[in-house]
């Protein structure tokens, strides 16, 4: 049996990250095309005002996170994505930490399909985003 690591990330956040992807993505009204990617300053067009806050308010969200809970993020992406598995989440992180750089917001609301991923990566730690949504 693998043990379950600790992170520094609450995984509310984690499931309001999923939830606000989410968001962003429903609300996207042709796919929402990349004007300006520089810093984390995310410029869309195309989607409707609320895919622009959701994103916003997302990039925001990401970005203030501190460097730890940004690495464990980017590696549950990863482990969601099927880069590893719990049995290798130490090497996972490693990759995570030794990646981290001031972009970490605009990489993740750019990898398609983040919220499945960051989902099912929760899940391999036994949380479920229906128990999220039932404290709501």
């Amino acid at each position: 049996m693998t043990t379950i690591p600790n992170l520094s990330i609450s995984p509310e956040k984690v499931f309001f990250i999923i939830s606000k992807s989410r968001q962003s993505d429903s609300g996207a009204t042709g796919g929402g095309v990349i004007l300006d990617s520089g810093d984390d300053d995310m410029s869309y067009g195309r989607g409707g005002r609320g895919e622009a806050t959701d994103r916003a308010e997302l990039t925001s969200f990401i970005h203030d996170l501190n460097m730890d809970e940004q690495i464990d993020l980017v590696a549950l992406t990863w482990l969601g994505r099927g880069d590893g598995d719990l049995g290798n989440w130490r090497e996972l992180h490693a990759q995570a930490a030794q990646a981290h750089n001031r972009r970490t917001a605009s990489y993740l609301i750019g990898t398609p399909m983040l919220a499945d991923y960051l989902e099912e990566a929760m899940a391999q730690f036994g949380k479920s985003f229906e128990e999220f949504e039932e404290h709501l």
